[in-house]
């Protein structure tokens, strides 16, 4: 099991209002699956969590007149602790 398979937390506005109902959303690898993130956090953040979700945002064309520019792609996963446990992410 790959501990790095987490690359950072993801710190929003949004993502930190769903930390108040005990979800955390983080940048994973793309190759990332819910088991090996379900492992990752319960090894990194010592806590139980009760599910996992996967978001896929595939890269996308940007370009303004002649310029043409590629935005990079990236997977996160949202994963819901147990009740009554947190993670301190700053």
């Amino acid at each position: 099991m790959d501990p790095f398979i987490i690359k950072k937390p993801w710190v929003t506005e949004r993502a930190t209002d769903l930390s108040k109902l005990g979800k955390y959303v983080f940048l994973v690898k793309s190759s990332a699956t819910k088991p090996e993130v379900r492992k990752a956090v319960k090894e990194i953040y010592k806590v139980d969590p009760t599910a996992v979700n996967i978001v896929h945002r595939p890269a996308k064309q940007k370009g303004a007149g002649v310029m043409k520019g590629r935005q990079s792609g990236y997977k996160k996963a949202i994963v819901t602790l147990k009740a009554g446990q947190k993670i301190d992410i700053q």
